[in-house]
């Protein structure tokens, strides 16, 4: 095929999928951005709004935004430089900017997450793409990230993208790999658990690119904003209800699930320290296993660091991106954006009916407003069972993330070796 027809056929298949994207996100869009101004993008303005203190040389971590959220800046100061472009450009630019940026990342996300099934569908790869990219739209996660103008969704592209991108002949790699993690982990901290998957899979150079990424970047703050750096790693960072209700339904981690219990402080800790010992346990171990399905161990077992990406690593990196979410001290569900990935890990090729059903509640599963039924269910009071159960649902994502650490560690990998189908 000439180089011309080829041209042609891209256009041909490029054209209507992003009109596919754009007329079906445009309800979703549309609905946020005509919002309310003072609920439109509520942490965009935040990140905005460091950019701004950066510029004008006030304190980060002293101001709040304006009424009625009155919300502070939690994240770690780099992300307070990082914004600063935002602040050099009209609010409703940004709002755009934003937006466009989100669904941007969602798209790189897609692409990785899914890779197996577009390399199958071939030609009807990009019309495959977008046709994703809308239905994980509509994840409520996803949705949230437009509603609030969050950056979760940027921070899962980095993490795929830097474990999951093919290498050149030769095991040469685009970028040296670690840096993207660490980026994101100097953005957020929460992605700092793929420093251990990194390393648990015998990619130690990358884990040590990543940390070093990671600490530069911690770092380049104290030279510029020293007392706004020392402010956030003495101060900010330890008090946890800086960012909100630790108990609200929205955070969905298993401290949040527990505190929602409403024990004694200190049999809360306990138990909660516990599970973490114990999900971390289960859930690394069983991200190294899936990551090294499908490839050729290096001696010790572990991944060789030329080793081509198996359709494992993707459920590996979904099984960390889970470990995030259910270890952290606060998930609000705007963080399970990894949904995304753990879904393409679900799916895989295409070809296995029980896998594609499975994907599919899980999707239908994360787009309804479950833990708000929850919520619902409590303040009803139908039965003496009521309050009981509506915690039960008020959980339901949190519990959600729980269970998929065993059908991504356990299931689909039985799964895999019963059939051979990636």
């Amino acid at each position: 095929m000439r180089s011309t027809e080829r041209a042609f056929l891209a256009v041909r298949m490029w054209v209507p999928a992003l009109l596919l994207v754009v007329v079906a996100l445009a309800p979703l869009v549309h609905y946020w951005l005509t919002n309310p101004g003072d609920q439109r993008l509520v942490d965009l303005e935040v990140y905005r709004a460091g950019g701004e203190a950066v510029l004008s040389g006030r304190a980060v971590y002293d101001f709040i935004t304006p009424a009625p959220q009155l919300l502070p800046f939690t994240y770690p100061p780099i992300s307070a430089l990082l914004a600063a472009p935002l602040a050099w450009m009209s609010w409703p630019t940004a709002q755009w900017v934003w937006v466009a940026g989100i669904y941007l990342a969602l798209a790189v996300t897609v692409y990785f997450a899914f890779r197996p099934l577009l390399d199958r569908v071939g030609r009807w790869a990009p019309l495959m793409l977008a046709a994703v990219v809308v239905v994980t739209a509509y994840l409520m996660p996803m949705r949230d990230q437009t509603r609030f103008g969050q950056v979760d969704i940027l921070l899962v592209a980095l993490c795929l993208a830097d474990c999951a991108i093919r290498e050149r002949p030769g095991g040469r790699s685009r970028w040296p790999r670690g840096v993207l993690i660490g980026l994101a982990t100097a953005i957020k901290l929460t992605p700092g658990v793929f420093l251990i998957y990194l390393w648990m899979t015998g990619r130690r150079r990358a884990a040590i690119v990543a940390t070093s990424t990671a600490a530069i970047l911690t770092i380049i703050p104290f030279l510029i904003i020293p007392g706004d750096a020392a402010t956030f790693w003495f101060d900010a960072l330890l008090d946890s209800e800086r960012l909100g209700s630790n108990k609200a339904t929205t955070n969905q981690s298993m401290r949040g699930m527990l505190l929602r219990v409403y024990l004694p402080d200190l049999l809360t800790t306990v138990l909660w320290l516990t599970l973490v010992a114990v999900v971390a346990w289960y859930g690394f171990r069983a991200a190294r296993r899936v990551a090294l399905i499908g490839t050729t161990p290096a001696p010790g077992g572990l991944l060789s660091p030329g080793a081509p990406p198996s359709w494992g690593e993707v459920t590996g990196v979904a099984l960390t991106g889970l470990m995030a979410l259910l270890l952290s001290p606060v998930s609000w569900i705007h963080h399970f954006a990894w949904i995304v990935v753990v879904l393409g890990a679900l799916v895989g090729s295409g070809r296995d009916r029980v896998r594609l059903l499975v994907a599919g509640g899980v999707w239908l599963y994360y787009t309804l407003t479950i833990p708000w039924w929850g919520v619902s269910l409590r303040a009803a009071e139908i039965t003496a069972l009521s309050p009981v159960a509506g915690r039960i649902v008020q959980n339901a994502f949190g519990l959600g993330a729980v269970a998929l650490v065993w059908v991504l560690g356990y299931w689909l990998p039985k799964r895999y070796s019963s059939n051979h189908l990636t």
